[in-house]
């Protein structure tokens, strides 16, 4: 989006485009889902467990960590990468508001 226009949309929907944005490839919502069923900080365990290549989940994750999804602590060699939880809930509830507007009053 051009920065001329930037200035119409409020920094929430700003916000919520770039969360979008980041969701929006079915191979982040694998790593995500894959994240969230481990309960706990993955270190390489990606690539058996969703099959792409190291370099392809590897730009996968640093396109969900520069969203804020994820974050990452270095562990010797390895990267290990968990939900960031503060922006978890907040993006969750940022989507269910949007959501919970619905009318069912409409066509």
């Amino acid at each position: 989006m051009g920065a001329t226009k930037e200035n119409i949309f409020t920094e929430e929907q700003i916000a919520l485009a770039q969360y979008a944005k980041a969701l929006a490839h079915p191979a982040r919502i694998s790593i995500l889902q894959e994240i969230l069923k481990s309960n706990a900080c993955i270190c390489g365990s990606l690539v058996e467990s969703i099959g792409l290549a190291q370099a392809t989940i590897s730009q996968h994750l640093k396109e969900l960590k520069q969203a804020g999804l994820i974050k990452g602590t270095i562990d010797g060699t390895s990267v290990c990468y968990c939900i960031h939880e503060e922006n978890w809930k907040k993006i969750g509830t940022k989507f269910q508001n949007i959501f919970n507007k619905h009318s069912t009053d409409c066509c």
